[in-house]
């Protein structure tokens, strides 16, 4: 498979509407790609709390249509990152769309681990409630977003319903980016799964973006990782690797708990 990771830049200068635009452009671009991935609520910044209520649509609004666009354009699986999602009854979600290579709509995922402890996302935004993987034809993904990282519960979760590639959407701070390195590498080796985890670049709020994008394979090895700045890491992996993975080293089937 040929993974497409698009780490894009967060600049307040920016509207939404026009990253938006940007972000379908970029999108279009990977012809030829499996699967394209972007970050954390890349159309408002995910530390900008501030404008999170302004800023929220409807799970079908501007960020669905335009990316489902890009994806039929494309021809490409397409992990949309995640925006601010309102829910008819006003509570505010961190929400991921999926889309096939025809434009449909495969999965939605809010987050279930909310960041900020007693203010920003923690507060201000409902948590999910449902895990999620999508089935592609050569791999099952995991959803997660950001701060799940840290919760390996969630992947075991993913793993035991099929997933095989844990794709991971954040907006990470440059000052915790070793942490974010060692969580990568971690959830792939005890889940013998890849990991695929975008994280943006630029400023949010005045919160410097680790970027540093990453590729993980089933045994840890990194096949591929991003610098600080906008760019876009393209990988080329073998999802067949998990089986054979799990087959040399049979640690899952070990597990007592």
């Amino acid at each position: 498979m040929r993974a497409s990771l698009i780490q894009i830049a967060v600049d307040p200068d920016e509207s939404v509407s026009s990253r938006r635009d940007r972000a379908a452009s970029l999108v279009v671009a990977q012809r030829g790609a499996d699967l394209v991935v972007l970050p954390e609520l890349w159309p408002v910044g995910a530390f900008a709390y501030t404008a999170f209520e302004a800023e929220a649509e409807p799970l079908v609004g501007p960020t669905h249509t335009l990316m489902a666009e890009a994806a039929a354009e494309a021809g490409v699986w397409l992990h949309a990152g995640s925006f601010v999602e309102r829910d008819p009854d006003g509570t505010l979600y961190n929400t991921t769309l999926v889309f096939t290579p025809e434009g449909a709509r495969a999965a939605a995922y809010r987050k279930i681990h909310r960041f900020g402890f007693d203010k920003g996302e923690a507060v201000m935004m409902g948590a999910g409630e449902t895990l999620v993987t999508v089935p592609l034809p050569d791999t099952t993904l995991g959803l997660a977003t950001c701060y799940d990282l840290r919760f390996p519960e969630l992947f075991r979760g993913l793993v035991d319903a099929g997933a095989e590639t844990l794709v991971v959407a954040a907006g990470w701070p440059e000052r915790r980016r070793a942490h974010w390195t060692l969580l990568a590498q971690a959830r792939a080796v005890e889940n013998q799964a890849y990991v695929l985890a975008v994280g943006s670049a630029g400023t949010h709020a005045g919160i410097e973006q680790a970027g540093h994008s990453i590729v993980v394979d089933p045994w840890g090895e990194i096949l591929a990782e991003a610098g600080s700045g906008e760019e876009i890491l393209t990988v080329e992996f073998d999802p067949s690797k998990v089986g054979s993975t799990r087959e040399q080293f049979p640690a899952l089937k070990d597990r007592r708990l």
